[in-house]
């Protein structure tokens, strides 16, 4: 065999090789397997790679935190390639995405179709460049936080005042200190035995969540706004993967990531919260619970009392170099669109 021979067959082994090529991505994430996050999105994502690919691309599901740590250090986590995935908040690491928080300010999501259409479209037009460590899978949100308190029947702002209550990240706590509230900082996880022995009277918390954390059987109230109004707090969440991961495969495996992330994720996360939000409503109603709408008069007192929540945001945006004005607005347009 020639020289041209032999490096003919290397190329071509090599080719092979990278064609057979197979991935196992470890996924991580804050909640417990039962979670409608794994079930009807993680899941299904991961069994959609491996059919397309052939099996070639396989999932490793890690729900709970099981690679270890707190689920404010999954980013670093995916960053330092502890895991290939990850689905979490940015606000769990305060300070680090200060741009997509734009989303959260109080007010401004109403659902979770149209509000994870909206953070994709706003994470693509302006909050691109705090998440460069990674490759960015997903952006949407929880679709807005219900107040699930224990014993009191919260109707309005002075139902709040005094109340000690569960918040998912720092923009949460900061419009629920604004509504009278003391804010607990506290994981899914924790909130449920935390209510019933007392630490706290209460959580602010997604539908999504009152089945997986049996939210439910320690809150007998639930409070919201109007059905097609904005709710206080909201919150985002981001499906990461590992750059170098991404980098590193060839790029038919690439392309299929490609095709089943970005905005057909973004929908399917925002189709199975819908869902859940309504599952979740119809199980506490069930239950005897308390679902209190919000007054018109409420509403508006609310809005009035969490507006300096935005002011000072606008701010440490201007501090920041970047037009908090500009971007707050483009929150607020695009969770409008319909």
């Amino acid at each position: 065999m020639n020289i041209r021979m032999l490096i003919a067959a290397s190329l071509t082994a090599m080719s092979f090789q990278a064609a057979a090529q197979t991935v196992t991505l470890k996924v991580a994430h804050f909640l417990p397997a039962v979670a409608p996050a794994q079930q009807k999105v993680l899941q299904p994502w991961c069994d959609a790679l491996n059919k397309e690919s052939r099996g070639r691309i396989a999932c490793q599901i890690y729900p709970s935190m099981q690679l270890g740590g707190t689920p404010p250090q999954l980013v670093d986590q995916v960053r330092n390639g502890v895991a290939d995935v990850v689905w979490t908040a940015p606000g769990y690491s305060a300070g680090r995405f200060p741009v997509i928080e734009a989303l959260e300010l109080p007010f401004v999501v109403t659902d979770a179709h149209t509000g994870s259409l909206a953070a994709w479209s706003f994470y693509e037009q302006h909050a691109q460049k705090e998440f460069d460590a990674f490759k960015v899978l997903a952006v949407h949100v929880d679709g807005g936080m219900a107040l699930h308190t224990s014993k009191r029947n919260i109707q309005g702002m002075s139902d709040i005042t005094g109340l000690k209550l569960r918040a998912s990240g720092r923009m949460a706590a900061k419009t629920l200190a604004a509504l009278g509230g003391s804010p607990v900082a506290m994981p899914p996880a924790q909130m449920t035995e935390a209510i019933s022995k007392g630490v706290v009277d209460g959580a602010m918390g997604a539908w999504e969540l009152v089945s997986p954390t049996k939210l439910d059987e320690v809150s007998r109230f639930h409070a919201e706004p109007a059905s097609g109004m904005p709710y206080p707090a909201t919150t985002v969440l981001t499906m990461l993967m590992n750059r170098q991961k991404y980098d590193a495969l060839p790029a038919d495996l690439k392309a299929i990531i490609d095709r089943y992330s970005g905005p057909p994720l973004v929908a399917e996360f925002g189709r199975v919260w819908e869902e859940e939000a309504a599952a979740s409503r119809a199980k506490v109603k069930s239950r005897g619970n308390t679902i209190h709408q919000f007054s018109t008069a409420e509403f508006d007192a609310m809005k009035r009392a969490t507006a300096p929540v935005e002011a000072d945001w606008i701010k440490s945006m201007n501090d920041r170099g970047l037009d908090g004005s500009a971007l707050a607005e483009a929150a607020r347009d695009l969770a409008a669109r319909k």
